[in-house]
C-alpha cells in the first residue's frame, strides 16, 4: 500500500499547483488534484509557498483547516467513485450530488462520513468499516 509522509503530500500539492500556474502536463492523478485545488481558491496562497506548506501546523483548536487533509479527502473520495470501493459508493455520491446539485458540496458530506469512520477505527483500534461508511453516505443521499 502506498503510504506517502505528510511532507511527501504536501510537496504534491505544491508542486501540483505550481505546474498549473506554469501551464506545465500534468500527469492523471495531477490533473484530478489540480481540479480540487481550483475549486479551493482560498488555499491557493498555502500552496504557493513549499517552506511554508512543510513547517506548517493546523489545530482544530486554533480553529484551521488542513488544506492538505481536505485535498487528500477529496483524491480519496475521487478514487473511491471511480473504482466504485467500497461498492455502491458512486451511486450514493452521485444521488448525493444530484440532491445537492454539486458534486462538490456532495464531496465535503462524504468526507464527513469518512472522518467519523476513521475517527472510530483509530479509537476502536479495528479497522475502517466500510460498510458503515457507505450506510452514512446512503443515508444523507436519501434524506430530505
Amino acid at each position: 500500500m502506498f503510504q506517502p509522509s505528510q511532507h511527501d503530500v504536501r510537496r504534491f500539492f505544491c508542486e501540483v499547483h505550481a505546474k498549473q500556474r506554469q501551464g506545465l502536463p500534468l500527469t492523471p492523478i495531477e490533473t484530478l488534484a489540480g481540479r480540487w485545488i481550483d475549486e479551493h481558491p482560498e488555499y491557493h496562497a498555502e500552496l504557493s509557498d513549499v517552506q511554508a506548506a512543510l513547517a506548517a501546523t493546523y489545530t482544530v483548536e486554533g480553529g484551521q483547516t488542513n488544506p492538505f487533509l481536505h485535498l487528500s479527502m477529496h483524491l480519496t473520495i475521487s478514487e473511491q467513485v471511480s473504482i466504485d470501493q467500497p461498492r455502491g459508493i458512486r451511486q450514493a455520491v452521485d444521488l448525493l450530488a444530484a440532491r445537492r446539485h454539486s458534486i462538490h458540496e456532495a464531496q465535503h458530506e462524504v468526507m464527513e462520513c469518512l472522518g467519523e469512520m476513521i475517527w472510530e477505527s483509530q479509537r476502536s483500534g479495528r479497522p475502517p468499516d466500510g460498510l458503515a461508511y457507505l450506510d452514512r453516505v446512503r443515508m444523507r443521499a436519501t434524506k430530505d
